[in-house]
């Protein structure tokens, strides 16, 4: 492993912030054309049924509205499945939109109204008249159990749980629920379809991989891979519902080929409430120890949502089956049909829900126990995934522990509840454990030193505010041996070599591993063409003992002897140095261990006895994430999933109305987000881990982890403050009155 004393591993600015702060980034709705036209969709107004007819005739006479697109009369697109399943796509019927009369969920896009401008667009489509056959929608999770079906996802079961915990000297049963929850990333989502000289189309899009939309883009229309680009430079948030392309970009493309012209559709922040979400979750755990607190048995049985034409499902009971010893556990996953858009990856999906019921039950153990929860949690810690029956490549849990209880005080805590108050302010500490996978995907990447020491590295991710563009000119700039100033990374360009959409916290790992490898390239380069020159001061020093810093190409043992990368190039006549990589996992290595990241979280709350309301004072978040490439940024994402964890614990609810099937709160003044005034003392760990085994950085992702757990250490907080428990999120005041 290639070793980083610089550069990497500090705190450093974001290379981007300055264009963001300034106005200078443009977003998907931010490119325009001087005869640009506006697209506005019609969403269905019912949840289930068909249309039965669709008349236009008063919109279309509005002065200028150009056209208006509908299943009636848009041209005939691909019609096999497969052609709109996009690269993380669940299985299923792939929605088809503008093709069929079918309404699968209230807010589906029926028609599209293009007008000279969007605010008339907005007007005319309000004036397009839908006629509906309506069917009752199902809307509601439990009521829709009895026709749920298992997913063959679920770990296999060992031992014999039930048997277990009938002998278990402590046992708890209790169910857990989580909400659906959305996404709201600042940027809405929007396509700029513009149609160049030549006849192709440049996509601006919001999308959090713009290979997954390109490709996407060409099988739905027919297009030449050279017919169309798609760029995203900069994503406002998203936070996994970007991971496949959204309404707006097919029927931006649509009306830039059917019209020949260039067109803007950008999704109201209403619409963007029902297409995607976060799965509603109900949770049956039944937990069973020794008195000791010694796990003997785990049952961890979940039921989700998905819609009726795709079969969505996430990862929830796993992290029972593989975060604690226990010989026996059993989990099952059932999934129900309901008439609304398919869920969506979001933050952490599956462990965010999966941990809080998990850790909610460990602390409910514990308390009945009359154990430490922290100390149930260290007796149960185990290096081995029982899973697959393999060791972890690193797991440094332990220490998380130990440095976040010491930092956070929970020596000092009081064993028994409502025994820490202010007058009528009661004091509460929990905590709870988080875990998520290292992941590492297949990337490739294009580097180029010119001729006056300057390098351009390139590949087709994305960055949506996580730092990327930062951590990999880190990464180049240390390999290659240049200032970061020198160094430019280029993505989000469907033409960039390739890469995975950005999501799962594999971003760092699978394109950095690329740009680390296509760097060394150009450095053994460099380093051979120094050593070539004619009265090289290098000619006779091994390659190993060469350093390049800032520029200088220099013996490690005798640092008078240099050169500078423009003079070699120069002197060598060589304009460029460009090479290209592709970096896949090292499935020699990591099939015999599995790779988490791991954290503690401890969290104090203060709650108001008279009124229930409940504020987060303090967090400490201990993280083991392997090498930690940007101090300041990696504090950030940490600090941002912690914000979202207390979020998910105090706030976030979406309602439903069961006749309409719609999100009835589906905007931001009645879908509750925390504020400054509801966050307190924020403070991250980073617990040193070092990971060969993971991907050639060492690097394992901090996107996820900081969200995972922290919901249910706030629930913990406040019975411990309170002595009531509450299961079904979010905690809210009149729940603990």
């Amino acid at each position: 492993m290639i070793t980083f004393p610089k550069t990497l591993g500090g705190s450093v600015n974001r290379v981007d912030g300055v264009a963001k702060v300034t106005g200078a980034a443009k977003y998907a709705a931010d490119h325009s054309t001087p005869d640009m036209l506006h697209g506005h969709a019609v969403g269905a107004a019912i949840a289930r049924g068909r249309i039965r007819s669709i008349d236009a005739s008063e919109a279309l006479a509005t002065p200028g509205v150009v056209a208006i697109f509908t299943h009636e009369n848009t041209p005939g697109l691909a019609i096999l499945d497969w052609a709109y399943r996009d690269q993380v796509a669940p299985e299923g019927h792939p929605l088809r939109l503008l093709q069929e009369d079918t309404v699968y969920f209230s807010g589906q896009p029926v028609a599209l109204v293009v007008a000279e401008n969007e605010e008339l667009a907005r007007h005319a489509a309000a004036l397009v008249k839908v006629t509906y056959e309506e069917a009752p929608p199902a809307t509601d999770l439990e009521e829709a159990r009895p026709d749920a079906e298992d997913s063959d996802e679920v770990p296999e079961p060992r031992g014999d749980a039930d048997e277990a915990i009938i002998h278990a000297a402590v046992s708890i049963h209790h169910q857990y629920e989580t909400p659906a929850e959305h996404h709201n990333p600042m940027e809405p989502f929007a396509t700029t379809a513009i149609r160049e000289a030549d006849g192709s189309l440049t996509v601006y899009d919001k999308t959090q991989g713009v290979q997954n939309c390109h490709k996407y883009l060409t099988k739905v229309f027919g297009l030449h891979d050279k017919g169309v680009k798609v760029l995203s430079p900069f994503v406002g948030g998203a936070f996994g519902a970007g991971l496949r392309p959204r309404p707006q970009v097919f029927l931006a493309v649509l009306a830039a080929l059917e019209l020949e012209r260039d067109v803007r559709v950008v999704l109201e922040r209403k619409e963007m409430f029902a297409l995607g979400f976060r799965t509603p979750t109900i949770h049956n755990l039944r937990l069973g120890s020794a008195a000791d607190g010694t796990l003997q048995s785990v049952t961890h049985e979940v039921l989700t949502a998905t819609s009726r034409f795709e079969t969505y499902s996430e990862s929830i009971v796993d992290w029972s089956d593989n975060t604690y010893a226990c010989e026996n556990v059993r989990t099952s996953h059932e999934i129900a049909q309901l008439d609304v858009n398919t869920p969506c990856d979001m933050r952490a999906p599956g462990a965010t829900q999966g941990f809080f019921a998990l850790e909610s039950g460990m602390d409910e153990l514990a308390w009945k126990a009359g154990i430490d929860p922290l100390d149930l949690r260290i007796a149960n810690h185990t290096m081995i995934d029982q899973t697959s029956g393999k060791p972890f490549s690193s797991k440094a849990l332990l220490e998380c522990y130990r440095q976040g209880a010491a930092r956070f005080g929970w020596s000092k805590r009081s064993r028994a509840c409502r025994a820490m108050r202010k007058g009528h302010v009661l004091t509460g500490w929990g905590m709870a454990s988080g875990s998520w996978e290292a992941m590492h995907l297949p990337a490739s990447a294009r580097a180029v030193l010119r001729a006056d020491g300057t390098l351009v590295v390139s590949s087709a991710t994305s960055d949506i505010g996580t730092g990327t563009y930062t951590i990999m000119t880190q990464i180049a700039a240390e390999t290659v041996g240049l200032p970061m100033e020198r160094v430019t990374f280029i993505l989000g360009d469907s033409t960039l070599p390739m890469s995975p959409v950005q999501g799962g916290s594999f971003t760092a790992a699978s394109v950095g591993s690329a740009v680390l490898k296509v760097c060394e390239k150009v450095r053994a380069k460099l380093i051979k063409l120094a050593k070539s020159m004619k009265d090289s001061p290098l000619e006779d020093v091994d390659d190993e003992a060469i350093t390049i810093s800032s520029g200088l190409i220099s013996s490690a043992e005798d640092p008078s002897r240099f050169i500078e990368i423009s003079e070699v190039m120069v002197r060598t006549r060589t304009r460029a140095i460009t090479r290209r990589s592709l970096t896949i996992p090292s499935l020699l290595k990591r099939r015999k261990v599995t790779c988490h990241s791991h954290s503690a979280v401890f969290v104090e709350v203060e709650v108001d006895e008279d009124f229930g309301t409940v504020h987060v004072t303090r967090v400490v978040s201990a993280v083991a994430a392997g090498r930690i490439l940007n101090m300041k940024t990696a504090r950030s994402q940490i600090i941002g999933g912690v914000v979202w964890g207390i979020s998910m614990a105090l706030h976030e609810e979406s309602v439903m109305d069961p006749s309409s099937g719609r999100f009835i709160n589906h905007d931001l003044a009645n879908y509750h987000i925390p504020v400054n005034a509801d966050i307190g003392d924020i403070e991250v760990i980073f617990v040193h881990e070092e990971d060969p085994v993971v991907n050639p950085l060492g690097v394992k992702g901090i996107g996820e982890i900081g969200i995972v757990g922290t919901a249910a250490a706030v629930a913990n907080a406040i019975f411990h403050a309170t002595g009531k428990r509450v299961r079904k999120l979010p905690i809210t005041p009149d729940k603990l009155l």
